[in-house]
């Protein structure tokens, strides 16, 4: 990336440092990749850093803003899929982010009230605002364990306690897996997973693809921030992580091609998909 756009991201790091806001303990003077997201998303739990940062990964990679609605609208048909048509009535969501409009509990439980979802984030900030999450109706449930994606033994041993290990799971990893650094280590971390939950549970995953230059640039200035980085991957890596299991159709396809709810959806840099543990 340019030396030019290389400072622009560091000013976004620093235009606010003089401030120093103190709100319980988060530091808001540093863009965070969650708010970041909740800002693309349109969201309210952001900061003018995040804003700021938020904006110049927009001026290399525009289609960012368009990204970030069309994963969330992703989120939505997959849930809605497993809980409407497999009748899954359990989803363990690693990674949820900060909450904002149709998270998994309440998409899950519009289509089956029964649905018992489970979310895993080990972020202080998102567990801030964990109780925004911990809301449900009255026929089904909602946790939150406080757990890091490395660690998926940690992860499926607090899950036993709050989730029926005799009955399917829908394990969700929704544009999380670029924080592992590695191919090899990310594929582990699912392989264990999937190994610990029933036959007849489901993987549901996407993330960003690293087939877009601009992206590619956008990505690069914001890890060269000192900021938390994010590996993009080919979508045949994307298509690998579902080895062994059964892709529902229409396969590992990028995401606005994933039963969409419109004749023509915008083309965004993400792949994702649905398969069945055996």
């Amino acid at each position: 990336m340019s030396e030019q756009q290389r400072n622009s991201w560091t000013a976004a790091t620093e235009e606010l440092g003089e401030l120093n806001v103190d709100d319980g303990g988060i530091d808001t003077t540093v863009p965070h990749s969650a708010r970041i997201w909740n800002y693309w998303l349109g969201g309210k739990d952001n900061f003018p850093v995040d804003q700021r940062a938020g904006d110049e990964y927009a001026q290399t990679f525009p289609g960012i803003f368009e990204l970030a609605r069309s994963s969330r609208a992703f989120i939505g048909r997959a849930v809605t899929h497993l809980a409407a048509d497999h009748h899954i009535a359990q989803f363990l969501d690693i990674g949820t982010g900060l909450p904002t409009e149709n998270n998994t509990h309440q998409v899950a439980q519009r289509a089956n009230p029964r649905a018992h979802i489970v979310y895993v984030d080990n972020d202080p900030l998102v567990l801030t605002h964990a109780e925004a999450l911990l809301t449900s109706n009255l026929e089904g449930s909602t946790q939150y364990i406080e757990a890091d994606l490395r660690r998926p033994d940690l992860i499926l041993e607090r899950a036993r306690n709050l989730l029926d290990f005799d009955q399917p799971i829908a394990v969700m990893l929704m544009g999380i897996l670029g924080h592992i650094a590695t191919h090899d280590q990310a594929r582990t971390i699912i392989g264990d997973l999937m190994q610990g939950v029933p036959a007849g549970s489901f993987l549901a995953l996407y993330d960003g693809t690293a087939t877009n230059p601009d992206l590619l640039s956008a990505q690069e200035g914001y890890d060269d921030t000192g900021a938390v980085p994010y590996k993009l991957r080919h979508p045949d890596q994307i298509t690998a992580f579902f080895d062994g299991l059964e892709v529902l159709p229409p396969g590992i396809v990028p995401i606005h091609q994933w039963r969409p709810t419109t004749a023509d959806p915008v083309p965004v840099d993400a792949h994702g998909g649905i398969g069945r543990k055996p």
